[in-house]
């Protein structure tokens, strides 16, 4: 195998420009005192043995499952983490849970790292980030009891010992001593191609997988040299670590990400979620554990995270979304930097940069890992460089990104569309039309579609005006953000409203405007993002209400309650839990097998943790046939068993009824006659790569008109947003 082209690390590192004086740059292009950079604690740069980073902001390892076939980080992967580095961060690690052995097989896109064909791939990835400044390391682990038995080659998990991880419900084989022996050699050589690779270090991954399911004694149940004594239980990461040594030598950077006790448990050590168990580590025998890894000398880092995540509801605590606080494991991490002299990595929910300056500033760990904001806006240094860092796009904790991994969709952030997209040229800076002439344009609405919509014309260079029929701009999402704990969702709305603020478009709230008034402005493109109304799927009554009405007047309810959730997103358990904590009595129905079904990882263990603790009856299996008013004023409700359609009533003051919505469509219809397009969208060209511009249809003349978002069929958020950059970046 040739590596003739490529840049060592070590020529890489000779290589990159003075930290002074990138400083100073930097300042002078912002027109900021230079002190104001020099003496900001993100900014400082940092020493990991022989590399030096640029700054105190990285973003950890995590499986975006964008690998091409086979397991490799191919063209999309690189040039998704090559935009980090473009944004200005200084480590950019990849590939989280990238395997070693085929018995651990990848269940949600990992890197396949068990054989010489993925060397050249980390090569075109070292290569793509050092050409920025950055630098790069990748994480490697063995699964273990936390994959699955039915994919790849179909091999049994193995484990310490046959205790079966629920999440993935796989029956592991209890590992013999050649098990042993093999998986350590597998480490070595997957750390050996990693060195090849040309990438800057690695990370040993002991935090729900092969490694620390050794420490436990509820996993490890041996009664070996590698069972009963905690020195015993180590043995095995000892192995991997020296094997890794072995092959890599002494100056090749290698740390191990490490598991503390979730902050719960140090604030209130009776805290504990069902399933907790008196064999599970304590925080103390956590730092037992990394005292012996540190004292061996073999690991020049810990990256702390907390908590275990081999349930559901554990997941969402070891992985918070909104629900939980900023940075919630901070005092995790500063426990291990006070005992430790390794350098501290932490990430877990430090989404803005006053909570990761603090936690540098007060010493409570080296490093700053922002890895969800990251994937909001990969330009968050670069942006506080250049003082704006009121334009970062900020990760407001949906779990978007996340939730879709878990169902093996690729993970995606709810309102950054270009995050993931960028090798089909989706760009998170918008440039100026070349050469055009300034467009005239309207856009009719101003929820995240037709925010979106506006913010990408206006940065293109063009004339905008968006008409808003309601007082605020934001849309759904101003109602999504009423609901209890989901009002950071208004972030989305806030940042893309200050944005079409900043950049000059006109808005006119309280705004109905009809097919006249769209014409006076004399448009070139018109888009339409009117949204929809609630779907409660033709019932009517006095006692019917939809998510829409309870949570803008809620006050409309009675007392005992039925929501039935034909949707299985977040509206409706939003809906149910709000209701709830107002003391209303609340049973929350679908015809799903499941509540939530269509809800992800990170999301429906909190609704469920917090529906059942506040009363709420769960009943999947039934369809919605019939509701009818009673004389006393009540709703008589009809509901069928889906499998064995035996029919049930219920008797409530008020049924809430989600399905969706119904596009609005009235001023699209009315103007698409006087479209050169007819209203249509020329898929060839928006699906092409890269994408071309819309035209006009032969022989028509008039305006371009289009509509995006739930104008045109009920979706998220992500999908509103998406429709408008897509379409809008090429205008």
């Amino acid at each position: 195998m040739s590596f003739l082209g490529h840049c060592p690390p070590q020529d890489f590192h000779n290589r990159m420009s003075s930290t002074a004086a990138a400083a100073a740059a930097a300042a002078a292009a912002a027109d900021l005192p230079i002190s104001s950079l020099e003496t900001d604690p993100l900014l400082q740069p940092f020493q990991l043995r022989n590399l030096t980073l640029r700054n105190r902001i990285f973003s950890t390892s995590h499986a975006p499952n964008y690998v091409d076939p086979g397991g490799m980080p191919g063209e999309r992967y690189q040039r998704y983490h090559e935009e980090k580095a473009k944004g200005g961060l200084a480590l950019t690690m990849f590939g989280g849970s990238s395997t070693v052995s085929p018995d651990s097989p990848s269940a949600f896109g990992q890197i396949n790292c068990t054989n010489d064909a993925v060397i050249p791939y980390f090569q075109g990835l070292a290569d793509a980030v050092h050409r920025h400044g950055a630098l790069t390391m990748i994480q490697l682990t063995h699964l273990g009891w936390r994959t699955a038995d039915d994919v790849a080659d179909w091999l049994p998990v193995v484990a310490p010992s046959r205790v079966r991880e629920r999440a993935h419900r796989s029956f592991p084989v209890e590992m013999d001593q050649q098990d042993i022996d093999r998986v350590v050699n597998d480490f070595g050589l997957a750390a050996k191609r990693v060195q090849l690779g040309g990438l800057d270090g690695l990370e040993v991954f002991a935090g729900g997988h092969l490694i620390d399911s050794f420490w436990s004694r509820r996993s490890n149940l041996r009664t070996d040299k590698y069972g009963g004594s905690l020195a015993n239980r180590v043995r095995f990461a000892l192995e991997v670590l020296e094997e890794i040594r072995r092959q890599v030598g002494p100056d090749f950077v290698v740390g191990m990400r490490i598991q503390g006790k979730a902050s719960h448990k140090l604030k209130d050590p009776g805290w504990k979620l069902p399933g907790d168990s008196e064999d599970d580590l304590s925080h103390e025998e956590c730092l037992e554990i990394a005292a012996i890894i540190a004292n061996s000398g073999m690991v020049d880092f810990f990256n702390v995270n907390a908590g275990t995540i081999e349930t559901d509801n554990k997941l969402a605590t070891c992985i918070p979304s909104m629900y939980g606080p900023l940075a919630p494991h901070l005092e995790v991490a500063a426990s291990f930097k006070r005992e430790f002299k390794l350098p501290v990595l932490h990430a877990t929910r430090i989404i803005d940069l006053s909570t990761a300056r603090r936690a540098v500033k007060e010493g409570l760990l080296d490093m700053a890992g922002m890895t969800r904001a990251h994937i909001a806006d990969p330009h968050i240094v670069n942006k506080l460089r250049s003082g704006q860092e009121d334009r970062i796009r900020p990760c407001v904790g949906a779990g978007y990104c996340l939730d879709r991994i878990y169902v093996g969709q690729d993970a995606l952030c709810l309102h950054n569309a270009a995050n993931g997209r960028e090798h089909q040229g989706m760009p998170h800076v918008i440039t100026p039309a070349d050469g055009a002439r300034q467009k005239r344009v309207v856009v009719i609405g101003g929820g995240p579609a037709g925010l979106e919509a506006a913010r990408v014309c206006a940065l293109r260079g063009h004339r905008v005006s968006l008409f808003e029929a309601a007082k605020e701009l934001g849309g759904q999402v101003r109602l999504a953000q009423r609901a209890t704990w989901r009002r950071d969702l208004g972030g989305v709305a806030d940042w893309l409203a200050d944005e079409v603020n900043k950049l000059g478009v006109e808005v006119h709230l309280n705004s109905y405007v009809e097919e006249e008034e769209v014409l006076q402005e004399s448009p070139d493109i018109v888009i339409v993002a009117t949204g929809g109304v609630p779907d409660t799927l033709g019932f009517e009554g006095p006692g019917v209400r939809s998510v829409w009405d309870v949570l803008s007047e809620p006050g409309s309810v009675g007392q005992e309650v039925l929501i039935f959730d034909d949707h299985g997103k977040q509206q409706a358990p939003s809906c149910a839990e709000q209701l709830a904590r107002s003391g209303k009595s609340v049973e929350l129905v679908t015809a799903d097998r499941m509540v939530a079904q269509g809800m992800g990882a990170l999301n429906w263990p909190i609704f469920l943790r917090n529906l059942y603790g506040l009363g709420v009856t769960l009943t999947p299996d039934l369809n919605l046939e019939a509701v009818e008013s009673t004389d006393s004023g009540r709703c008589k409700v009809v509901l069928r068993n889906e499998y064995s359609g035996l029919a049930v009533e219920r008797e409530v003051d008020t049924v809430i009824i989600e399905h969706g919505t119904v596009p609005c469509t009235e001023v699209f219809d009315n103007l698409r006659p006087s479209s050169s397009n007819d209203g249509k969208v020329d898929l060839p060209s928006l699906l092409s790569t890269p994408s071309r511009a819309q035209g006009a249809l032969p022989g028509r003349e008039g305006f371009l008109l289009f509509r995006v978002g739930d104008a045109v069929s009920c979706r998220n958020i992500h999908a509103a947003i998406y429709d408008s950059l897509r379409l809008c970046k090429d205008f």
